[in-house]
């Protein structure tokens, strides 16, 4: 299905996100390992998310469906998963493969884990090494690449794993496997990632400390074989959903948006300190904590943006926002640059590439770097007095089947003089399933035709 957003008049109205994805996906595999019922409120029902629900049920846990976004998960326990009697499917999932590989690792059971072309490209390499330090055994396609077997540890080794790189998804699998491993399993980052996992073990009732150590290190321990309590759990809205409304409303000429229930974590909120900083008007209004995360509702009118350089440090709080930004850099008065990004070359699709050529085909300058992108923004600054910028578009985007690249793009798309196509836009369900019809609802002009 191809999909094509023209210029848009200014887009008003109050909305509300799809639940966080990483917080979603962690919920049910915490819900899996408890003793008794964990109650869900808020749950993406996207297909990443849905393919760790499946794979909770392929591993002994009883997970129901009891209403929109509402769900309950009947636990196992640590150390109680079943044996799966077919392949765990994650489709594009690379957080659903990432941990619960960490999960499987930790008992003595084995599972074969397959996806979709795009997943399957994904190296693995960086959670199969300490996994396998673990005790785990790995049997892969060249490159550590799906589809895989594994074969968890009789016995799982407690460790200590100086990650390489700032990775969550590494942090969290190891962490994962050292819930059935005696003794102290230890986590060492050189930069602070997302503390999701950190935040729910404790939400679970794990005995998980956090110590900050110099030049930014953090140390993270789990003590291994204890039990973990059932809970309620209330997915706040996504941030990285909520930046494509976001960034729509701020370089759509007269808009005016609120969204509610937005995340708010610090590890999660670069690109809107980001958009700060380039004159974006977001007001945080309603400040609040729930399920343990900090919560506000975001009210978003027209700005004109400048410009910035994005501090190297943020990169990792903004990893998955970078196309997003690339597309209000292209509004901004000035050059906006990125750098720190090299991690987004193994996502869903080289983003880096696919976000410099969707610019390009839309014609807009921008430099590539290896870790990078460098945007020079078409905004006129002051005197253009909020009359928007000159982005030509008319560009056929091809997304590489990347769902943050379908959206960023179609967002292009408004604020551009000529309409702006995507080649895909199925792969948007995985994360943000209502997009089109929230996007329309707002006062967005989206047009959608079949690809037959």
């Amino acid at each position: 299905m191809t999909l094509t957003a023209a210029p848009s008049r200014a887009l008003n109205g109050h909305i509300t996100v799809p639940g966080d994805k990483s917080i979603s996906h962690r919920a049910l595999i915490f819900g899996a390992l408890s003793i008794g019922e964990t109650h869900i409120s808020g749950l993406l029902e996207g297909e990443d998310v849905l393919a760790t629900a499946d794979a909770m049920r392929a591993l002994g846990a009883r997970v129901t469906q009891t209403g929109e976004g509402a769900w309950t998960v009947q636990g196992v326990g640590i150390g109680g998963l079943r044996e799966p009697e077919t392949a765990l499917d994650f489709g594009n999932s690379g957080t659903g493969a990432r941990l619960v590989m960490g999960l499987v690792a930790g008992h003595p059971i084995t599972a074969t884990f397959v996806g979709d072309a795009s997943l399957s490209k994904r190296p693995m390499g960086r959670v199969i090494t300490p996994l396998t330090e673990m005790g785990a055994v790995f049997h892969a396609r060249a490159g550590g690449r799906m589809p895989l077997t594994l074969t968890g540890a009789t016995s799982p080794l407690p460790i200590t794993y100086p990650l390489p790189v700032a990775s969550a998804q590494v942090k969290s699998a190891v962490l994962l496997a050292g819930l059935n491993a005696p003794g102290q399993t230890t986590v060492i980052e050189p930069h602070a990632t997302r503390d999701h996992t950190e935040r729910m073990l404790r939400a679970f009732g794990a005995d998980v400390s956090v110590e900050q150590g110099p030049q930014g290190v953090t140390v993270i321990r789990v003590t291994g074989q204890s039990e973990l309590t059932p809970t309620d759990v209330i997915i706040p809205a996504d941030p990285s959903s909520a930046a494509f409304p976001v960034v729509a409303a701020l370089t759509t000429p007269g808009s005016d948006i609120v969204v509610a229930g937005v995340m708010m974590n610090t590890h999660r909120i670069g690109l809107y300190t980001t958009l700060i900083e380039m004159g974006g008007d977001i007001e945080v209004m309603n400040q609040r904590e729930e399920s343990g995360e900090p919560v506000a509702d975001l009210r978003v009118r027209s700005s004109q943006l400048k410009g910035v350089e994005v501090p190297l440090e943020r990169a990792p709080s903004m990893i998955d926002e970078y196309p997003i930004l690339a597309v209000a850099a292209a509004h901004a008065e000035g050059t906006t640059v990125m750098r720190g990004a090299a991690e987004l070359r193994v996502k869903e699709s080289d983003r880096v590439a696919a976000t410099v050529a969707g610019l390009r085909v839309n014609g807009l300058h921008v430099d590539e770097f290896d870790d990078g992108l460098a945007v020079r923004g078409t905004g006129q600054g002051p005197a253009n007095q909020g009359l928007g910028s000159r982005i030509p578009g008319g560009g056929h985007v091809i997304t590489h089947m990347d769902h943050r690249i379908a959206m960023a793009f179609l967002i292009l798309g408004f604020g551009a003089e000529a309409p702006v196509t995507i080649d895909k836009g199925e792969m948007i369900a995985t994360s943000f399933p209502d997009f089109v019809p929230l996007m329309r609802r707002l006062g967005a002009n989206l047009q959608s035709a079949s690809n037959t």
